[in-house]
């Protein structure tokens, strides 16, 4: 049996690599192990109780006011004594985060055979996203074997002189975890959604990336509120992260606008039910631009770049950047024109149908003798 070791360490992370932990365990041919660092704790612990998964080894890293210097010294370090004790013979490890980029190099330098699931995506400007975009390359500089969700993440490694037989297109695992959660029950009395007048159009916005902090943020800002005061048939559901400086932006904007409800970051679960019972979506998070269009919601992308071109071109996703004009013109035409907005809430979503995680899994028992 191949002994097969997970690490991972936010939320997004811990959902999108959950469906791969299900599947992995169901199949004779691998022992399991999981390894969270915990980068984001009290959001980590969340997923893993939604998903009913138990780590076997915990770094439990947070800490308050921790820098990127400390994440990254703290995994790296932490993982010696995990990949000692568990001696897997593949490490895999997901996404764009620093607990991935650390992982993978401690995976290399125990030398470990490394797996990147959702392997491939790039802007091409390594400060944007920061510091996701350089986390990115650094592991596809470290992995051996490549997931990429779709052609075009393909296409980028193959740029980079990534052996083709080492790429394979899955679809993305974020699709297996949604569709399984919006089938789940879930209570989303007491969490601020009280107020909501679910007959009304849904905007749901999410805005936290510290790209955004300062004055593209008071922009983005700015236009929903106006959006918000020029359609009465329309509400806002805002989630606003703990982030000091964006509840001090958003307070500045949104108290007291009637019909604009900002509330506590939910659950992924919860999140999950709200983004289906949204109109459409306003957010600069990355996988939401995945999520979204599975559930047939449009996504407006309120940042200057994206590493996930394919939903701009199927059609689901449109960029809005961070101009309050652009976003306010893309918001109005969705509100207005039926046509348009059937016309990307209809689209096929690129990222896949649900099942990547079990294509995973075949692949790594066809492939099981890779070095």
């Amino acid at each position: 049996m191949k002994r097969v070791l997970l690490v991972f360490g936010t939320r997004p992370e811990a959902i999108k690599m959950a469906p791969l932990v299900k599947a992995l365990k169901k199949r004779k041919e691998f022992t399991v192990g999981v390894a969270v660092t915990a980068q984001h704790r009290e959001m980590l612990d969340q997923v893993l109780d939604l998903f009913e998964i138990v780590p076997d080894y915990d770094l439990n890293i947070m800490k308050a006011g921790q820098t990127l210097f400390d994440i990254t010294s703290h995994v790296l370090l932490g993982l010696k004594d995990v990949l000692e004790d568990f001696n897997p013979d593949f490490l895999l490890v997901h996404g764009d985060t620093t607990t991935t980029m650390a992982a993978s190099l401690a995976g290399f330098y125990q030398g470990v055979v490394v797996g990147h699931v959702e392997a491939g995506l790039r802007t091409g400007d390594k400060r944007s996203p920061w510091p996701e975009e350089m986390n990115r390359r650094i592991t596809d500089v470290l992995a051996d074997y490549y997931f990429a969700p779709t052609e075009v993440n393909r296409e980028n490694l193959l740029k980079e002189s990534v052996p083709p037989e080492r790429i394979f297109v899955t679809g993305n695992t974020v699709i297996d975890a949604l569709l399984w959660a919006v089938k789940q029950e879930c209570n989303l009395d007491g969490l601020g959604l009280d107020a909501v007048d679910w007959s009304k159009k849904i905007i749901l916005l999410t805005c936290h990336r510290r790209e955004n902090w300062g004055a593209p943020m008071d922009a983005i800002f700015s236009a929903v509120k106006e959006i918000k005061v020029n359609h009465d048939d329309v509400e806002v559901v805002f989630p606003v992260h703990k982030n000091p400086l964006v509840r001090e932006i958003a307070a500045k904007h949104f108290r007291g606008v009637s019909g604009i409800h900002c509330i506590e970051p939910l659950d992924y679960h919860p999140f999950s039910l709200l983004m289906n019972k949204a109109y459409f979506v306003m957010t600069d998070s990355g996988g939401i631009q995945e999520e979204a269009p599975s559930l047939g919601k449009p996504v407006l992308v309120l940042r200057d770049t994206t590493e996930r071109p394919e939903a701009v071109s199927a059609g689901t996703v449109k960029v809005a950047g961070t101009d309050r004009a652009k976003i306010m013109g893309l918001a109005e035409e969705l509100l207005t024109n039926r046509a348009a907005y059937d016309t990307m809430a209809q689209t096929r979503n690129p990222y896949g149908d649900g099942k990547a995680a079990e294509e995973i899994c075949r692949i790594l028992v066809e492939n099981s003798n890779i070095n």
